[in-house]
């Protein structure tokens, strides 16, 4: 296993404390992958398809997982469903790319580090990171939830409140990594991470008996889950699981939408454009670092994007509660972006669907 600098391709091993080239650029993962997925693990976890993932110690996996993975899909309609990955033993899909890193940090020795979050990855590091024996430091906005910021120190980690916006709460992370030389475990810097989020589309082409929905519904604010998804998409596309990639549409808040912003104006670069606040914490990132990375798999894929206003997404938190379906704010956001696509275009009403419900309601109720 190494990490590859994607604008220099220059190589550095797993176990250094580098979080990114000298040159600037960010680094992808590279190992030997299997050409067939092994379906016959019976573990009931994500784990179940180490076959796809990076070759880390069983022992070391034994450790540290909680039998995250393995949700279950919700009926939302005649066409549509939701993949509850608040079923997570912390409440979030964030799960899938703690447990894969955690992993990773323990098996090359990591006894400290230090994540930024706007709630959901932080609690999720922090809570295998305690499994695992590591300290943790988070940073967060200081108007995350406070039901995530208990949770987080709930599990052991230290906490830093930031006054400003995501991007600077970032800022002040890689300071506290740089100077007090710790792992920077990060869930958009490490590409270990998307190697756990990609997981969510394995769960569901065994779901789809060996097949996938016509549409894959996304949020994207650093990509975390959109890259993951689609990382695994190409992978089942090269080793012919999957005839074509499904309908990829990406769902941002109108008041931060700088990756629709970009897709809307044939840009090949993210640029940081003038954001508002929105509910949808989970993806209010005005600048992903990601951000370039995220709208060339949206073109090479095919991909569409599609904004929501912060009148849509409460409407659909509501409509989803008398689903019985009590979630995360920015989970429906997913599902306004669901409901604006169908109102675009009528004809997708009629195709299967899913949308991931990312978070549990109690983490961002007030």
């Amino acid at each position: 296993m190494k990490y590859v600098c994607n604008i220099c391709s220059a190589e550095y091993p797993v176990d250094t404390l580098r979080y990114r080239c000298q040159c600037g650029g960010l680094f992808s993962l590279e190992y030997e992958k299997k050409e067939d997925m092994d379906f016959s693990v019976s573990a009931r976890s994500l784990w179940r398809f180490s076959s796809m993932l990076p070759p880390l110690s069983k022992d070391v996996i034994d450790k540290v997982t909680m039998q995250e993975g393995g949700t279950p899909l919700i009926s939302l309609g005649e066409n549509l469903e939701g993949k509850a990955e608040y079923f997570m033993p912390t409440l979030s899909f964030k799960d899938r790319g703690a447990a894969v890193l955690v992993s990773l940090m323990s098996q090359i020795g990591i006894s400290h580090c230090a994540v930024d979050s706007s709630g959901n990855a932080g609690t999720s590091v922090a809570a295998y990171c305690a499994r695992a024996g590591i300290g943790c430091d988070v940073f967060v906005p200081s108007r995350t939830s406070d039901k995530k910021i208990c949770q987080i120190k709930a599990h052991g980690a230290c906490v830093h409140e930031v006054e400003g916006s995501r991007e600077f709460t970032t800022q002040k992370t890689i300071e506290f990594v740089e100077s007090n030389q710790v792992f920077y475990a990060s869930h958009i810097f490490n590409p270990f991470f998307y190697e756990g989020t990609k997981t969510y589309i394995y769960e569901l082409y065994e779901s789809y008996g060996k097949s996938l929905p016509d549409i894959i519904i996304l949020p994207v604010g650093n990509g975390t889950l959109f890259l993951g998804a689609s990382i695994a998409l190409e992978e089942m596309l090269h080793r012919d699981m999957i005839d074509s990639i499904p309908l990829i549409v990406a769902v941002q808040a109108e008041n931060c939408a700088p990756v629709a912003h970009a897709h809307l104006h044939d840009l090949t670069h993210v640029e940081k454009i003038e954001t508002c606040d929105t509910a949808a914490e989970g993806i209010a990132s005005a600048l992903p670092l990601r951000g370039d990375q995220i709208l060339a798999h949206l073109r090479k894929n095919g991909g569409i994007v599609v904004t929501v206003s912060e009148q849509q997404i409460v409407e659909a938190h509501k409509a989803l509660a008398m689903m019985g379906l009590f979630v995360e704010i920015t989970s429906a956001a997913n599902y306004a972006g669901y409901l604006k696509l169908i109102s675009l275009r009528e004809e997708y009403g009629n195709r299967k669907a899913v949308i991931p419900l990312c978070g549990a309601g109690l983490k961002s109720v007030h």
